[in-house]
């Protein structure tokens, strides 16, 4: 028996059949307060780029839109893309998934990488390079 998706309890189907308004409505506080004060103008052009590529995705091509617009809340019509979000250094690739609506972009392109030392005297830091090497 397979799970049917569904959010605050309503199927994706469902979803993906609300007007914007009604989308909006299901949201948490935060994402419909930043959704109700209107899309910036970088939101805006991320929206038309989406509107783009799944009139593509439906021809059979397969578009990655590249974006730095990190603060985009994912919304019904981006599921199935491929978005690439800038994270200060790269676009980080992410595939649009149904449990991310409602999330942030920039909440799937984390910023900071995690730090691994090395063992000492090799790639290490400043202080080390005076342990005698084995």
């Amino acid at each position: 028996m397979s799970r049917v998706f569904t959010y605050r309890g309503y199927p994706l189907d469902q979803i993906m059949n609300m007007s914007m308004d009604e989308f909006i409505k299901l949201l948490p506080a935060r994402q419909r307060r930043s959704l109700s004060r209107g899309l910036t103008p970088a939101q805006r052009t991320l929206l038309e780029k989406i509107r783009k590529a799944k009139k593509a995705l439906a021809q059979g091509k397969k578009i990655i839109i590249r974006t730095h617009c990190r603060d985009m809340v994912i919304l019904p019509e981006m599921i199935g893309l491929t978005i690439a979000v800038y994270n200060g250094k790269e676009f980080v690739p992410i595939e649009i998934t149904p449990e991310m609506l409602g999330h942030y972009l920039g909440e799937f392109s984390p910023t900071c990488k995690r730090v691994e030392h090395g063992a000492p005297g090799l790639r290490a830091t400043r202080s080390s390079m005076y342990v005698p090497l084995k």
